[in-house]
């Protein structure tokens, strides 16, 4: 079997958590000014943030086509035609819809597709546990069962300081958006487990109150002290992530994942201020391979 995911993940983990096998990537495009790039291989997470900044335009993402899906299945169904594809949610975007009709134009492919209902690092994680237990052997319905249990285990959460790059997306309401903006109210945006979109989960007048909303919604959660896996992501704000690693490790015992930038296919939307985590709990991880 083989696993094909897309560039809605991000999938930083120390060494020893990584996959011994090869995920193969079907990459979201990015344009901006005239420009077309393929998220994370012509344009790195930094190198997008910097054009942003030089900029006064918009980028537009645009997902992988079902050609392309067809494409990847058709070429890995000349070794071994079994295939778990494992995607971004498809309450956030379209790829899940190209992947099903790119695997209808393989009929030689026995693709089984996976609705994360999630992205970025809790997207990493299913798909790297994935990876493991394939190396390990395990069937592919014990796979798929093994990534939903960790997908219904994470939460992803975050905050930003500049609402226009969402805005202009489409990814939150324009109205409220605007609203948050002209008031300089910092949402807090999760991503809800029904149908895989935003949900707004509360605000904050600050930047720094948006930060510790973050962590007083991961203490609703979970009680002080509580073992988690936690993984802090940014989109240019290093500054803010490490403030945030701090203010969370001083309320759970926590193992850590790498902070990082987050892939570009999902930095497009949010601009350079944006800083977010996932976590769940370290146990839903102990029989991964």
């Amino acid at each position: 079997m083989q696993i094909v995911t897309d560039t809605g993940m991000d999938m930083f983990l120390p060494p020893e958590l990584l996959p011994e096998v090869e995920i193969h990537l079907v990459r979201h495009t990015i344009t901006l000014d005239g420009k077309t790039y393929f998220s994370g291989e012509t344009v790195t997470s930094a190198e997008l943030q910097e054009l942003l900044l030089r900029t006064s335009s918009f980028p537009v993402t645009s997902q992988p086509s079902a050609g392309d899906f067809a494409a990847m299945y058709r070429e890995l169904a000349r070794t071994d035609p079994d295939i778990l594809s494992i995607q971004m949610s498809s309450g956030l975007s379209g790829t899940l819809n190209a992947a099903k009709a790119g695997a209808e134009m393989v009929p030689e492919a026995n693709v089984t597709i996976v609705d994360t209902k999630t992205l970025c690092a809790a997207l990493g994680w299913q798909v790297a546990a994935a990876g493991r237990a394939l190396k390990a052997g395990w069937s592919k319905e014990r796979i798929v069962a093994l990534i939903e249990r960790i997908g219904a285990a994470s939460e992803s959460i975050y905050t930003l300081d500049d609402l226009k790059y969402l805005i202009h997306g489409g990814r939150i309401s324009h109205m409220k958006g605007l609203l948050a903006s002209l008031l300089k109210i910092r949402p807090l945006i999760g991503v809800e487990k029904v149908g895989g979109t935003y949900s707004q989960l509360g605000m904050a007048r600050t930047f720094d109150q948006a930060l510790q909303g973050l962590v007083d919604l991961m203490l609703k959660q979970h009680q002080p002290g509580s073992e988690l896996r936690v993984q802090v992501l940014h989109s240019y704000h290093p500054t803010a992530a490490e403030h945030l690693v701090e203010m969370i490790d001083q309320k759970f015992k926590c193992t850590w994942m790498p902070v990082h930038l987050m892939s570009p296919a999902l930095a497009a939307h949010t601009g350079p201020t944006m800083v977010g985590v996932a976590y769940a709990p370290l146990s839903v991880f102990a029989d991964v391979p």
